[in-house]
């Protein structure tokens, strides 16, 4: 077919014809969709298949004809091919633009008479002068725009012209112009150029109006000056018009020494014309191969290919190369088809086609090219003879030697079997997880190596090996999977991807170069996609920006941007969604239906816009009626419903109802006016209806068709009709319609049998009268063809959190399971929660299917079923898969916090589970803070364990703003945050009792309050048992010696517990002056007695508990209860000097690490193993206390006899043998937890000398008690639970250990105390409790 100019009115032919030795379908398209010509009575198809339109129809608002039209021509098993489009134009209405105007011109001049029309009017314009037709010549001519042109005018030339547009119908013509041709000369002169073109020629008109000859001549720039020639006195022409006749013309006039000059230039479209076309081709499985094309047109051509009729769109086995080429890699049987080439400018378009035909492996290539349609049933006119023999074995020890990033190199060894000599491999391989393979040849026989090429980086591949000989290949090796490696020199991904919608159907995207670009960037590759469509398109971008149009109006795509450079495609940035703006509704509501219900109410219905036509959120519809036909005041109802009821009406009016629908943007286009009349009176229900007027019947197999006409009275209202049927009664059934239907189905009946049938009309007075008929339903015919088998064998694999893979087998296929027709596969899937999921479905040609888009940790059925041409199976049985867990992707929701009753202080906070769990909630996190603009870290933690939905925090400040937040947890990690939700605290009066406890966050200026209330309520409780007692510290020299060995020492028996404390009797020394400190001796030293006394000296720190707890970072709440001892018994504390001094001492020291703090704790004080003898150990001691621990041995000290031993002091308490002191115990019944800190270990460079050792009479055996406490920064202080009974007071002290020189200052600075001092201290506290008395009131 080709581009045809219609007429309003006449018929119009598009020719079309194909020839085949087999039998051709002929069809027609027009604008991509297939007409129904049985439903089109203006529309036929001619014998030879030219489309024919008997009366072309065309209006201003109907413009049914008009378009794009395309033959297409289909084989049955064979393929399909399309013709060339043709664009059918309509001519408008004869008008016209302008009117030609009278003018004068002198004997011998050139003048022009103007015809403006519209371009598709212009063939059918003719002039006339004085009534007749103008005579066309070399001096009188009509230019290609409709203009007349006079040159060399004599008086002959004078006369009334008009121009008339002639055979669309009644002849039109302008208004008539007078020409006049005068005698004289007028020197002056106007020029005009004008650019006039048909595809083969092309005229230059210019045009001087003078009073004499002109001598005129034209200028071709960068052109030559053949086929040209001046007519019309003017007027260039080109004959055989070409691409090269593009360029600049100028029309130059010399007259009477005036020159005048006007430039134009002329751009010639050229139509497509093929270089080289695409040839039929003979192929085989898995080979590649490629179809030419090469194409020149101008403007810039177009080209796309179709295969049977459909359009190829690029993938990794469909590529489009040099330009135009089409490249198929891998062939399969489905590739079998007619492929054809089809290339489009302004200018036309053409197309060529060529056949693939795909012939068994055992079938040799022919070598002759096949016409389009030869050997289409055997594919070959004469098979190869069979060859006999056999065929080698499969290829044994197939590796890949060599994997790179987009190559990789197999090897293998000789079949076992060769069969033969010259023995040549093929190989086969596909990408993992499809089904279409690719072959690579060796380049000769023998050679037992290939490098396939052109590969992706980081993809899995399967390769097999197969050898043939003489008989023809044989067995396949077994398959091999190999991944290519990564690749690291690609671009990375383009950072600050920006997506924005500038208008309904455009969008500018802009992006920054990435950061590793690994080169020089050569293009960016654009990815987009519509939400909810699979398929993704691409285009070639060049710079960092891009503004892409036509898109759909108010539709969410998805983009992405792939750097490329020399080594290929980069890293994809992530997708980026955006929306195109909203616009009014381009299309009307649709199906609207006027129902008039009685003399003053109609009801309107009527459906939403076509899909893709509302441009928009829809805001509802707005419906308008008026009285009459004609223009009158509408009224306007604006609604969101899909119908609408009009009352209050008059009687027996004709309204008239349009409806249009609104989004945000405006209103779009309305309904054509609907008219529907009132009743004149409403209908009578005083009496039953008459007879229906009529009753037809159509009998089909299984069903009858009835279609009736209601009763001839209108006047009586009917409220519905009631058909019976049965064999040969009509009263077997019945049936009960609506008043409004006017024929029915009855189905599932008995063929070839006799039914009665009676039909009757009813109100609410009761039924009318019966209509009879009768019909015999049509004999059975042949039977359906049977269905084919569903697959079996449905296996769900999951592979991530939203992916299963369905695999399933096909009976029907052949035991290789190799698919070689037509058929596809439909999958189906749907999960059960919510119950009334719909379900989803996909179709594949391969046996298995991955569907993605899953939702977490669900529970999904699938199942599948087979399509063959028009025969499809049942739905095969279900498999089910549960997605993976991921972690939760929604919040906490119904975060509530309410304040406990009576408990001003507690809160309890409660919760409803995320929406979107994406799993088990293992567990909840409560994060609260008195500033919701704080860092998380900074926040303080409650987790929730398990899934229960309430919590409760006590200890909040009265008074107080909190900030709350959830996040729930699964096996996969956390969720997201819940919004902070705020909660003020009560007021509250301030408590009576004085309850000192830790809380998390208390630092600075309070550790200080309670530090010194613990010193106070301390230092009042000695005052009670030692009115009249003074420190008398005694201080001897000398050296003690213990007799008794190592293995008799014990740790210490220090052991704290969370939650309680107690102090138990200890075992008298025999010892008057015994050393309070014994070193145990580690396992893995050597044996003490061969070695000096001074080697086995050391030192050892010692920290309180609450410095122990500062630095691990623990704080816990320690409650300490003391039970009541006796009176006799105190206890003493060592002075202690700070550790900030330890740098003063003779030796230097090293500090354990941080860590190693929570092991030990003791004394420092120098021992001689030699004087423990004199104090026998105590059985209960013993009994009481655990194994000494190990300590550790830094790995950088050196294990020999000179090294130094690391010893642990105990602390132990002594009075006279009289008094029964009590020592710390643990009751048994709680869980204990030891803490211990190891000794401080002597620098080797200058290893400590004792001539002497430190005072050994025992300060804890002294009648007074004092104590000191250091206060460290950051430190829990041990609390006190109760204050209303007397307790023991108890130390917690952290010593330092000086030398000998230290130890005595600090005893005579002991001394010193005296009772005046002990006064004045006693005052000074007095006013520290005053000051604290007036900071907690306060």
């Amino acid at each position: 077919p080709v581009d045809t100019l219609a007429v309003r009115g006449l018929p119009a032919v598009l020719n079309c014809s194909a020839a085949s030795n087999a039998l051709v379908r002929v069809e027609w398209k027009k604008d991509g969709t297939f007409l129904n010509l049985v439903a089109d009575d203006r529309k036929r198809q001619l014998a030879d298949g030219s489309l024919l339109i008997s009366t072309v129809v065309h209006s201003k608002h109907n413009k049914p004809d008009e378009g794009v039209y395309q033959c297409v021509a289909t084989i049955d098993n064979l393929g399909t091919i399309s013709s060339r489009t043709a664009r059918l134009t309509v001519a408008g209405l004869p008008r016209f633009l302008s009117q030609p105007e009278g003018v004068s011109v002198r004997m011998g001049g050139t003048e022009m008479l103007s015809c403006e029309v519209t371009e598709e009017l212009v063939p059918f314009t003719r002039w006339e002068r004085d009534g007749r037709p103008v005579e066309l010549d070399g001096r009188v001519i009509q230019l290609p725009s409709g203009a007349l042109v006079i040159s060399n005018a004599s008086q002959s030339d004078a006369g009334l012209y008009r121009c008339t547009i002639d055979g669309l119908g009644p002849a039109k013509s302008t208004e008539e112009a007078e020409l006049q041709v005068s005698a004289g000369t007028d020197r002056h002169g106007v020029g005009v150029l004008e650019v006039a073109g048909v595809p083969e020629n092309a005229e230059r008109k210019c045009h001087f109006n003078t009073s004499s000859s002109p001598h005129i001549s034209f200028f071709l720039f960068f052109s030559s000056r053949e086929r040209f020639a001046v007519i019309g006195g003017g007027s260039l022409q080109i004959v055989n018009l070409t691409e090269e006749d593009a360029g600049i013309y100028a029309c130059q006039t010399d007259s009477d020494n005036m020159t005048s000059e006007i430039q134009a230039e002329l751009t010639v479209h050229v139509p497509p014309r093929f270089l080289t076309r695409p040839s039929n081709t003979y192929a085989q499985e898995s080979m590649d191969i490629i179809f030419e094309c090469d194409v020149t047109g101008s403007p810039p051509l177009t080209v796309k290919w179709m295969k049977d009729g459909d359009t190829v769109i690029p993938s990794d086995y469909f590529r489009i190369v040099k330009q135009h080429n089409l490249q198929v890699l891998g062939l399969v049987k489905s590739d079998e088809g007619f492929y054809q080439c089809l290339a489009e400018n302004e200018a036309g378009n053409v197309q060529a086609s060529a056949q693939l035909i795909i012939l068994d492996l055992d079938v040799a290539l022919p070598s002759a090219v096949p016409s389009l349609t030869d050997a289409t049933t055997d594919h070959v006119a004469s098979s190869p003879a069979q060859r006999n023999g056999p065929t080698p074995s499969a290829p044994r020890d197939v590796v890949a030697s060599l994997v790179s990033t987009r190559f990789i190199k197999l090897t293998w060894r000789l079949p076992a079997e060769p069969h033969g000599e010259n023995i040549s491999y093929s190989v086969f391989y596909s990408l993992e997880g499809t089904n279409r393979e690719r072959v690579e040849n060796t380049s000769g026989p023998g050679e037992m190596q290939v490098t396939i090429q052109n590969l992706a980086p980081d993809t899995k591949y399967t390769f097999r090996v197969v050898a043939s000989n003489a008989n023809g290949p044989g067995e396949s090796s077994t398959p091999l999977t190999v991944a290519t490696q990564l690749e690291v020199q690609v671009p990375g991904p383009a950072p600050n991807l920006q997506v924005v919608s500038v208008s309904t159907a455009s969008v500018t995207l802009s992006w920054e170069r990435p950061s590793t670009g690994n080169g020089e960037i050569q293009t960016y590759r654009l990815f987009y996609s519509e939400k909810g469509q699979d398929s993704e398109q691409d285009m070639e971008v060049t710079g960092l920006s891009y503004t892409m149009t036509g898109l759909k109006k108010f539709t969410e795509y998805s983009f992405r941007v792939v750097a490329y450079n020399k080594h290929g495609p980069g890293v994809s940035t992530e997708d980026v969604v955006v929306r195109t703006l909203s616009d009014v509704p381009s299309a009307p509501p649709q199906n609207l239906t006027l129902e008039v219900l009685n003399s003053t109410s109609i009801m309107v219905h009527w459906q939403p816009p076509p899909p893709g036509t509302l441009n928009g959120e829809l805001t509802g519809y707005k419906l308008r009626y008026r009285k009459g036909l004609r223009r009158a005041d509408a009224i306007e109802i604006s609604t969101t419903q899909l119908f609408q009821l009009i009352d209050g009406l008059e009687k027996g009016k004709v309204y008239t109802v349009r409806v249009s629908a609104s989004t945000v943007n405006g209103t779009g286009p309305t309904t054509e006016w609907i008219a529907a009349e009132t009743f004149e009176n409403d209908l009578d229900e005083s009496q039953v209806p008459g007879v229906p007027s009529s009753l037809h019947v159509r009998p089909l197999v299984n069903r009858i068709v009835v279609s009736w006409t209601p009763p001839e009275n209108q006047d009586i209202l009917v409220r519905g009709y009631k058909i019976g049927y049965g064999i040969g009664s009509p009263h077997a059934h019945t049936v009960t319609l609506d008043y409004k239907q006017r024929f029915y189905s009855i189905d599932d009946l008995d063929p070839s049998s006799h039914y009665v049938i009676t039909l009757k009309a009813f109100n609410n007075m009761g039924e009318g009268i019966p209509i009879y008929n009768s019909a015999t339903t049509r004999p059975q015919s042949a039977p359906d063809p049977t269905p084919m088998l569903p697959p079996v064998g449905v296996q769900a694999t999951v592979l991530s959190q939203d992916t299963v893979k369905v695999s399933w087998a096909d009976n029907s296929l052949a035991k290789n399971q190799k698919i070689t027709d037509s058929r596809y596969y439909t999958i189906r899937w749907k999960t059960n929660i919510p119950a009334n999921t719909k379900y989803k479905m996909a179709n594949t040609t391969s046996l298995f299917h991955t569907v993605t888009a899953l939702k977490p940790n669900t529970l999904y059925e699938f199942s599948v079923m087979v399509t063959k041409s028009r025969r499809s199976s049942t739905w095969s049985m279900t498999a089910h898969g549960t997605t993976f867990e991921s972690v939760p992707s929604s919040a906490p929701k119904d975060v509530t916090v309410i304040s406990k009753e009576g408990s001003p202080r507690i809160i309890n906070i409660n919760w409803q589970p995320p929406t979107e769990a994406n799993g088990k909630i293992t567990g909840y996190i409560i994060y609260y803070s008195t500033d919701v603009n704080a860092e998380v870290h900074d926040w303080v933690v409650e987790p929730v364990v398990g899934n229960r939905l309430t919590h409760q925090i006590q200890g909040l400040t009265l008074d107080t703003t909190y900030y709350f937040k959830i996040q729930a947890r699964n096996s996969k990690g956390m969720g997201p945050m819940s919004d902070a939700v705020q909660f003020r605290t009560p007021k509250g009066k301030a408590s009576t009792l004085f309850r000192l406890t830790y809380k998390p966050g208390i630092t600075g200026s309070q550790e200080n309050h309670i530090l010194v209330i613990v010193v106070i309520v301390s230092y009042m409780i000695f005052v009670k048992y030692n009115k009249n007692k003074i420190f008398n510290i005694q201080s001897s020299t000398g050296s003690h010696k213990y007799k008794s060995s190592s293995k008799d020492l014990k740790p210490p028996d220090l052991w704290i517990h969370h939650e309680r404390l107690e102090l138990k009797p200890m075992d008298k020394s025999p010892d008057p002056n015994p050393v309070m400190t014994e070193t145990p001796i580690p396992r893995t030293a050597p044996d003490p007695a061969a070695e000096p006394s001074h080697q086995r000296r050391g030192l050892e720190g010692e920290e309180s508990v609450s410095t122990l707890a500062g630095r691990r970072g623990v704080r816990p709440k320690v409650m300490m209860p003391f039970d009541s001892q006796p009176s006799q018994p105190v206890i003493s504390a060592h002075p202690i000097h700070s550790l900030d001094h330890l740098h003063h001492h003779h030796h230097h020291y090293h500090l354990p690490p941080r860590g190693y703090l929570h092991h030990q704790i003791g004394l420092r004080a120098p021992a001689t193993p030699s004087t423990l003898s004199d104090r026998p150990p105590s059985a209960e001691s013993v009994r009481s206390q655990p194994p000494a621990p190990e300590p550790p041995v830094a790995p950088s000290q050196p294990s020999t006899t000179a090294e130094l031993q690391k010893t642990e002091a105990l602390i132990k308490e002594e009075e006279p043998p009289s008094i029964n002191p009590p020592t710390a115990h643990v009751r048994p019944t709680h869980p204990l937890k030891s803490f211990a800190v190891p000794a401080i270990t002597v620098s080797a460079h200058n290893p400590p000398t004792y001539e002497t050792a430190l005072p050994s009479t025992p300060l804890l055996a002294q009648p007074g008690l004092m104590f000191v406490c250091v206060s460290v920064p950051g430190v829990k202080m041990a609390s006190i639970g109760t204050l209303n009974r007397v307790r023991a007071p108890m130390a917690v002290t952290v010593p330092s250990a000086p030398d000998q020189s230290e130890t005595s200052k600090m005893l005579e600075v002991v001394s010193t105390y005296e009772t005046d001092e002990l006064s004045e201290e006693m005052a000074h506290l007095e006013g520290l409790m005053k000051d604290l008395n007036a900071i907690t009131t306060g």
